[in-house]
């Protein structure tokens, strides 16, 4: 039975150490910089930090639009009060070459006596 036992014992050994070692020469491969997955990373990360700078720099690119376009709203919104007040001014200044009234003729209503005769 002790036979047995330190025969089973060794296989369970030999197998871990096998198992060990295609694990390691996986790892050696994964890990290669020139091919395999070590490179696909290691070009993914260079690429994920030119993304990173790129959209820096369209948040900055971005935030001064917004406040070029905000400042130039609020000059429009300015101007436009002016106008308002321009235009509503203008009602009260008389006509040029005094004040020209059109008056409409309103026809008469005929009453009863007229339309008798």
């Amino acid at each position: 039975m002790q036979l047995i036992a330190d025969f089973l014992l060794a296989a369970g050994a030999l197998s871990a150490g096998i198992y060990c070692l295609i694990l390691s020469r996986r790892l050696a491969s994964f890990s290669k910089l020139e091919s395999g997955m070590g490179g696909a990373i290691a070009v993914l990360s260079v690429q994920v930090d030119e993304m990173t700078r790129a959209l820096e720099r369209a948040r900055g690119a971005a935030g001064e639009s917004a406040a070029a376009l905000e400042g130039r709203t609020r000059r429009a919104e300015e101007v436009a009060e002016r106008l308002d007040l321009i235009l509503a001014s203008m009602h009260d200044l008389p006509e040029p070459g005094g004040p020209r009234r059109r008056l409409r003729r309103q026809p008469r209503n005929r009453s009863e006596e007229e339309l008798d005769a």
